[in-house]
């Protein structure tokens, strides 16, 4: 495995002074970034496919181990205050459970029956979209957890740093970003965990853009649940309404704090209508808007 590879380069890396350290360890991350560039039409296609299922209310999953069970941990749970994706739709496939999160459990990642039992007692199914992240591409707890799951008819999407990697041929849809040797031999928390991340920023990102989350480059679905975020609810609907901020103020009270319902009241209609709009349009304020009509 690539990832495992030891770099001649650094050999003597414990033996460098601290600026170079440094040096080598950041080229090494934007290496890590550039890696990912030729998995984009992968990453647009796997976007692609899981729109439809989680429009019907499909469960989005992240399933990994150790660091790469972290890093979708990190993204998923971003999505419910950054685009009010809901926490029923949400799910997390941990080796060794939530605890190994904060510790490692030693020889988790090595139970494939483990990965496969989660998918069953989670009762997935054909809406549903299972993401699997392992820099190797071999841990046996992801591989047959996305194995079950495409079984099942779920959308599977298998994320990995190695060409070849059994997870990428499990999936239906493979990701690879290949980010070789780490500085630090086999410490794929680096190159490869960075990669990862990008890959998973991307993806849902994209999905959420695509479900209607996403307005004029705005979070208008966002959770506004602090006085920062407030503030920044009363600015974009004063931005998008082409209103004054007190004007503003005052459809989100209307609207009960969603923006999205507050640029159409802002805009001219009244509570009921823009929520009627909404729910025709699936939630896309863009549509809405354009029925809507000048206000």
């Amino acid at each position: 495995m690539r990832t495992e590879d030891a770099s001649a380069r650094y050999v003597d890396l414990d033996a460098w002074v601290g600026p170079d350290i440094l040096q080598a360890l950041w080229e090494g991350q934007l290496a890590a970034v550039a890696a990912v560039g030729p998995a984009l039409p992968a990453i647009e296609a796997a976007a692609r496919a899981a729109e439809p299922g989680l429009r019907e209310g499909g469960r989005l999953v992240y399933v990994g181990a150790g660091t790469s069970a972290r890093i979708g941990v990190q993204d998923g749970a971003e999505l419910p205050p950054t685009f009010d994706w809901p926490e029923a739709q949400l799910g997390f496939a941990i080796a060794g459970g939530e605890g190994a999160l904060l510790r490692a459990v030693e020889d988790a990642e090595d139970s494939g029956a483990d990965g496969a039992a989660w998918v069953a007692r989670a009762g997935l199914g054909a809406h549903d979209v299972v993401v699997g992240l392992a820099a190797s591409g071999t841990t046996p707890f992801t591989v047959e957890a996305l194995k079950a799951a495409r079984a099942r008819g779920a959308v599977t999407v298998g994320i990995s740093n190695n060409p070849a990697a059994p997870i990428l041929r499990e999936a239906a849809h493979g990701i690879l970003a290949v980010t070789g040797a780490e500085v630090l031999a086999g410490s794929t928390r680096m190159k490869a965990g960075t990669a990862q991340k990008v890959i998973l920023n991307l993806f849902s990102t994209l999905l959420m853009i695509r479900l209607g989350r996403v307005y004029r480059g705005r979070m208008v679905a966002m959770r506004a649940t602090n006085r920062k975020l407030r503030a920044r609810g009363v600015a974009m609907v004063a931005e998008l309404a082409g209103c004054h901020a007190e004007a503003a103020a005052e459809a989100l009270g209307r609207a009960e704090g969603e923006i999205k319902r507050a640029v159409l009241i802002a805009g001219g209609a009244s509570p009921a209508r823009a929520a009627d709009l909404l729910l025709r349009h699936d939630g896309n304020l863009r549509r809405a808007l354009n029925e809507a009509g000048p206000a």
